[in-house]
């Protein structure tokens, strides 16, 4: 769930709540800078920021925070209060700032933004004095130096003053192929975080209601497709259909495309028959040799789920920039 909606939710709901986010991190942390949890009035209702004490301690501030109408910025050095605790290893610090949900006008239109927006800058103060104090820019109009300009999705700026949160949408995978192997990547995909379109030209197959709210389905030719969702360089291509002319005809359109990520279900003899014949008729090679084949982490994955763990692994470290 949307938790910037959540929240909105809760205060059109005139029900108490409180937003948590890990504003800044530094060393070995569990959770990264920008996760965020919504507490109501008798706990956790959204996300998670880190388990344990640490976030036993944050509902208890969020539940002040509500109490007070007033934020609180947390810190916790991981090592010292979670070792004896849980048995961690964390060496780091985390700053989390809690801040209650007001019935504002202009925090709620802060919200609703980002909310919808598919990216953004939300800039908040650490300190309220006469109310809160939290505004929404679009990210064409932020500056350089503004949040996550070196890849954090929330940092606080240099006094203190502010918390900067960089909304960012997650990659999107197009999966060619909603078979057995290609539907349940589109599923371990879109539980991981990725914005998924599965495309397959079989109506049966492309059937909404064989997959989650969010998965966009399309029954369409790879031309169709292709149009309606044109490949970016934030993009994975996972070519999974049902044979190798069909895996052919899409890699031909692909495989010279921006796209980040492109992959191909299948074995490496598949690659070698494959992109020989689309040398043969003039797909540049240097498109073809960045081809993933097989595609997946070598964890030995036989059944359609576990090679969906396997691909889907795989798609987290090129996000993270692992792989």
């Amino acid at each position: 769930m949307n938790v910037w909606q959540a929240a909105a939710d809760l205060i059109r709901q005139n029900r108490g709540g409180a937003l948590a986010t890990v504003a800044r991190v530094r060393g070995s942390t569990p959770v990264p800078a920008g996760t965020k949890m919504l507490v109501g009035s008798e706990g956790r209702l959204i996300g998670s920021v880190g388990g344990g004490c640490v976030e036993a301690d944050v509902i208890g501030a969020a539940l002040d925070a509500q109490a007070h109408r007033r934020p609180a910025l947390l810190t916790h050095h991981l090592n010292a209060d979670l070792a004896g605790d849980l048995g961690l290893s964390c060496g780091g610090t985390v700053d989390i700032f809690v801040e209650p949900l007001v019935a504002d006008h202009t925090y709620l239109r802060v919200l609703d933004a980002a909310a919808a927006a598919e990216s953004g800058l939300v800039r908040t103060a650490t300190e309220w004095t006469s109310g809160p104090i939290k505004t929404f820019e679009s990210l064409s109009r932020a500056g350089p130096g503004a949040a996550g300009a070196a890849g954090a999705a929330a940092t606080l700026t240099r006094d203190g003053r502010f918390m900067e949160e960089r909304l960012r949408q997650a990659p999107r995978v197009l999966v060619f192929g909603a078979g057995h192997v290609g539907a349940a990547i589109t599923r371990a995909a879109a539980a991981a975080g990725f914005r998924v379109v599965v495309i397959d030209d079989r109506p049966e197959y492309a059937d909404a209601s064989r997959f989650d709210a969010g998965v966009v389905v399309l029954a369409a030719d790879v031309e169709t497709a292709l149009t309606r969702y044109p490949v970016t360089a934030g993009d994975a291509v996972v070519i999974a259909t049902r044979g190798h002319r069909n895996d052919a005809e899409i890699l031909a359109r692909v495989a010279a495309s921006p796209a980040g990520y492109v992959g191909l279900l299948g074995s490496r003899r598949k690659k070698i028959v494959v992109t020989k014949g689309l040398k043969a008729v003039g797909v540049p090679a240097n498109g073809l040799r960045r081809v993933r084949v097989p595609i997946g982490l070598p964890i030995g994955a036989v059944t359609p789920e576990e090679i969906a763990v396997s691909v889907v692994a795989e798609l987290i470290g090129w996000r993270r920039g692992e792989s």
